[in-house]
């Protein structure tokens, strides 16, 4: 059990040292998908609400949640009324005023600008402001539940003065603003080294004179999860370590040093393959892995993307590499439980026989006995991509290994972690490019509502060349039904019937075989016994509270 805090006055506890081996590359979570981006820059940039430790919503820097009750969300649902604190400045020392709030969803509304949370702004047409602290936002239809936009670690305020000129087609040009923005959280930018470290200051106009309880904070990347966990449960050279993806018998034997422990929580994260459902191959150029490129040569026959799931014990990928941490899973939507389905069970059990079958039906066969099906002169042959890590690489060899049973050949493939996850549009190696057949990482969306999530797979969220490369319709999914449920479910106000619909888009994904899920994970992070007040968070960035965070004495 983690001790509880007790702060004395700001920066009493001397420097944090922070672990995030994904190294983080930008500080601007509308550019960014990557919780290795998104969560550092959460010491800076706050939203007008967001999630504790138990899913639970709570204001941040709004005076509270708006709700029907309270006169915050009109009585037809199609305007959500919010208050700013009085008490918030930015770490530049100006006042936080509601024309930030009208500023940030304009920066993430415009098209050009490839703003990656474009989805939480779903249905938005207006946002207005109503006085120097006060902003209302109205939906083209009733809005059941308002709280996507600027609610949750992915889409904090920006401040007006310093976005104004980074605006559109210019938001990724502006690598200064990017990777120092001005904030209203517990620490401002010190240093920023892309893909190496941050170093973060006390911000002196925090609201709360007594925190942040350190001074100064150091996030460091770079190196792996083994020696991230090694870094502070055995040298103890630093205090917190994000993201261990380490088999448990060997972060077991490192707690037994004493000078930590482990900390875990589940909330959403599923790890998952993802189906190029486009075609990657070089000879088309630019349009490689996009629609007008063409659909996959073979990843859009579901007797092939069938037998890739049957073929597949999750059982094992999940003891293996997860241990308590991980539960086998079909479905992209396990949690909260009122949402989970139960259609998709039966990828639960691997069944290489009739995976084999599948196949053979669909006239995939061996004709010429080197163990590949092909069929009308195409390979079952995929190259198959995800970073590097050792959980990461030992799952790929399982999947190989299980997939060369049925007949399909296997190419393996691991990419730098912060190149991967990196987002840079030039790049040609990262996850939103998708130059390969399939890739497997872990995601997750903030809070309890899937709604924002879901809408992750509608059409117009498909990367291409025109967005910059950042919609995270990673699949190139692209369905009318799907995107009507989308829709239908932004206007459906019950809990239960928003449960059906979501239900039923997650069943959509499954069967058509966009995504292949594995393992429902949860989150496992490293603390040293000395670091007081965290409050492990699934639900929102697991440093949500760094600002109560102190050292023992």
């Amino acid at each position: 059990m983690l001790p509880t805090t007790t702060l004395a006055e700001r920066g009493a506890s001397g420097h944090l040292n922070i672990l995030y081996w994904q190294a983080p590359t930008i500080l601007n979570p509308y550019l960014s998908s990557g919780p290795k981006d998104i969560e550092p820059a959460s010491l800076v940039l706050e939203p007008l609400a967001r999630y504790d430790e138990t899913g639970s919503m709570v204001p941040w820097l709004a005076t509270d949640i708006p709700t029907l009750a309270n006169g915050g969300v009109s009585d037809d649902l199609t305007t959500i009324t919010w208050t700013l604190r009085p008490d918030v400045t930015w770490s530049d020392g100006t006042n936080v005023t509601a024309h930030d709030v009208v500023f940030t969803a304009n920066y993430c509304m415009t098209p050009e600008g490839g703003c990656q949370q474009a989805g939480k702004f779903s249905d938005v047409t207006e946002i207005k402001v109503l006085d120097e602290l006060t902003v209302r936002l109205t939906f083209a239809a009733p809005k059941p539940f308002p709280y996507g936009p600027l609610v949750g670690v992915e889409t904090p305020i920006l401040q007006k003065a310093q976005f104004s000129d980074c605006i559109g087609a210019g938001a990724q040009s502006c690598t200064t603003n990017n990777t120092a923005p001005i904030g209203t959280g517990p620490f401002r930018v010190a240093e920023f080294r892309a893909g190496d470290v941050v170093t973060f200051e006390a911000n002196p106009y925090y609201r709360d004179p007594n925190k942040p309880g350190f001074a100064t904070v150091t996030i460091k990347g770079g190196g792996d999860a083994i020696s991230a966990a090694r870094a502070v449960l055995d040298t103890g050279e630093m205090d917190y370590a994000w993201n261990l993806q380490v088999d448990p018998d060997i972060l077991n034997a490192m707690t037994e040093g004493g000078k930590g422990q482990i900390i875990r929580s589940f909330g959403t994260p599923v790890e998952r393959l993802m189906i190029n459902r486009t075609d990657p191959s070089p000879t088309l150029g630019k349009l490689r892995s996009t629609r007008a490129g063409g659909a996959h040569p073979f990843l859009t026959d579901l007797a092939v993307l069938n037998a890739l799931s049957m073929a597949i014990d999750r059982k094992i990928v999940s003891e293996l590499g997860y241990g308590a941490a991980g539960k086998p899973t079909c479905d992209i939507l396990p949690a909260p439980a009122i949402y989970a389905s139960s259609a998709n069970d039966a990828c639960l059990t691997q069944d290489i026989e009739s995976a084999r079958q599948l196949l053979n039906d669909a006239g995939w066969v061996d004709s010429d006995g080197d163990g590949v099906r092909e069929k009308d002169g195409i390979r079952l042959s995929v190259l198959f991509q995800t970073s590097t890590n050792p959980v990461r690489q030992d799952t790929q060899a399982l999947l190989k290994s299980w997939w060369a049973e049925i007949g399909i050949e296997t190419e393996l493939r691991q990419i730098d972690p912060s190149v991967f996850f990196g987002g840079d549009p030039a790049s040609p190696d990262t996850f939103q490019k998708f130059y390969a057949d399939i890739q497997m990482f872990t995601n997750f969306f903030p809070g309890t509502d899937p709604e924002a999530y879901l809408n992750n797979w509608a059409c117009k969220n498909i990367p291409d060349p025109a967005n910059n490369w950042l919609g995270f319709n990673i699949p190139r999914y692209c369905d009318a039904e799907y995107d009507a449920l989308a829709a239908k479910l932004a206007r459906t106000p019950a809990l239960e019937d928003r449960a059906v619909i979501a239900r039923r888009m997650n069943d959509m994904l499954m069967q058509a075989g966009a995504l292949i899920p594995l393992v429902h994970r949860g989150d496992v992070s490293a603390i040293s016994n000395t670091l007081m007040g965290v409050r492990m968070n699934s639900w929102d960035s697991e440093l949500w509270n760094i600002a109560d965070w102190t050292r023992a004495e």
